[in-house]
């Protein structure tokens, strides 16, 4: 893989995955620590409050959403290491040939 397209992919795991597991991360943060959620729809105001067991798992979900762009950036930027070239040995008979 080129250069070019492994910090494409890197860059295109981080908008689709590292932004919005920061977005949950504080999203996950505030029910954890018991803030409201306040939602209006139609004028009508609507007041939630989620145990904190939730915004633990949010917190979870997002840490796991920020490591997938920096795995992908360690194994598609990491230097791989040069193959070892071993020697053609010629083989000890002639292949018959193909009937």
């Amino acid at each position: 893989m080129s250069r070019n397209v492994a910090i494409t992919v890197t860059v295109i795991t981080v908008l689709c995955c590292a932004c919005p597991g920061f977005v949950l991360c504080v999203l996950g943060g505030a029910i954890a620590a018991g803030a409201p959620l306040n939602t209006e729809f139609n004028g009508v105001s609507n007041v939630q409050n989620l145990p904190p067991t939730y915004g633990i798992g949010l917190i979870c979900l997002s840490v796991i959403l920020i490591l997938i762009p920096i795995a992908v950036g360690f194994f598609t930027l990491r230097k791989k290491p040069a193959a070892v070239e071993s020697p053609v040995v010629p083989p000890s008979e002639q292949v018959p040939p193909a009937s």
